[in-house]
């Protein structure tokens, strides 16, 4: 299961988190305390530490689904505390994967992938085909018409990994993606995700992850506790 690359091909930052602050309850909870953090462009990057350490609250607010109290956080140099337009954002720059794949139940595999495109793909065939062809990418070929509840756990996941790649992002963020699978889908899923580097040497990746073996086949481990950064190995 070995994907892990010894470092970036390519010197850019794609993420820049500078003392990053989160609190909740009116400053109560702190969610987040200074975090600082820099991704290289093509480098996959695991964030570990204990469950309520924070990783989570960061990849939300790096994928401006969730807004800091203070800080700044920059995404391929643009500032995602001040976006006009969030959904555009992420549809255009990130791909999201989560421990739960949240497919439409009611659709097909291919179409649950197609409905990320609806709002950069105007042709529905287009969609369809494009869909059609990512499921392929992920081995699921033939399997396109089905329904996500006939599909076991490590095949829904390798469609919801199709469906955050519909718009090629270069940014791939995954909480807990191999979390709630057994070990043959995790070495299948982050299998994929090595595909997916080589294939494509500027994706970033940065992945939140309780599995020290998933953690591992990354380039760099950060951990974190407390809502803070505390080791970043080499």
């Amino acid at each position: 299961m070995s994907s892990r690359r010894t470092e970036s091909p390519l010197t850019g930052s794609a993420v820049e988190i500078n003392g990053v602050r989160k609190v909740f309850d009116g400053g109560l909870v702190s969610a987040l305390d200074g975090v600082d953090l820099v991704v290289r462009q093509g480098e996959w990057v695991a964030i570990t530490g204990p469950s309520g350490c924070g990783k989570s609250t960061l990849l939300h607010i790096i994928a401006a689904l969730d807004s800091p109290t203070s800080g700044t956080v920059k995404v391929f140099g643009e500032d995602v505390t001040k976006l006009d337009d969030a959904p555009r954002f992420r549809r255009i720059r990130v791909g999201l994967i989560f421990q739960l794949h949240n497919l439409l139940p009611q659709l097909s595999a291919a179409e649950n992938v197609e409905i990320a495109m609806m709002g950069t793909i105007p042709n529905r065939a287009t969609r369809l085909g494009r869909a059609r062809s990512l499921l392929a990418d992920v081995d699921l070929a033939g399997q396109e018409n089905r329904n996500p509840t006939t599909l076991s756990g490590g095949e829904r996941q390798r469609v919801a990994i199709a469906r955050a790649l519909a718009n090629d992002p270069p940014l791939l963020l995954a909480d807990e993606p191999t979390g709630s699978l057994d070990t043959a889908s995790v070495d299948r899923v982050i299998g994929l995700v090595g595909d997916l580097r080589q294939a494509r040497p500027e994706l970033t990746v940065v992945m939140v992850t309780h599995d020290a073996r998933v953690a591992a086949q990354a380039d760099r481990i950060v951990q974190m506790r407390d809502g803070r950064v505390v080791t970043e190995p080499a």
